[in-house]
């Protein structure tokens, strides 16, 4: 069994720019829903306001979903202010957190998008996937990130 290649700076940089470009992406995604979600509250839309289930999935989509971006751009520039070699916590963290900015306010929406007698839908199983995803790769970022 052979080794894992080493990482290079330059991989790292690619690493750190690939979840900059995506923490922006995703906020702009959020940003829009937020709005979205606004505009279905200011037209006074029946199908959100008289849904408490729905209207907190959503909000809660919306949220997580913003400070889960901001979380990924800090996490790239991180990795851009401090590159590295051979470590491979850095691409683990990097996918957990990513992972997690989709899933977590996936599940969220999911589960608001489908509601049963006031209980959200099982999209909302996507949440605490979402979750752990973010746990790891926050304790990962934490434990290892150390400037050169």
């Amino acid at each position: 069994m052979t080794s894992p290649e080493p990482t290079t700076i330059a991989d790292d940089r690619h690493l750190a720019s690939f979840n900059i470009r995506f923490g922006w992406i995703a906020l702009l995604v959020y940003v829009l829903l937020g709005l979205g979600l606004e505009a279905i509250h200011g037209f006074k839309l029946g199908w959100y306001l008289e849904h408490e289930t729905r209207r907190l999935m959503w909000t809660l989509a919306h949220a997580h979903g913003a400070l889960l971006s901001l979380i990924v751009i800090v996490h790239g520039a991180l990795l851009w202010l401090w590159p590295a070699t051979d470590e491979p916590w850095r691409r683990v963290a990097s996918a957990c957190l990513l992972a997690a900015t989709v899933l977590l306010p996936a599940g969220f929406f999911l589960g608001g998008a489908f509601i049963y007698g006031g209980d959200p839908g099982v999209g909302v199983a996507l949440a605490p996937v979402g979750a752990i995803a973010l746990v790891v790769g926050v304790a990962l970022t934490a434990r290892n990130l150390r400037p050169s």
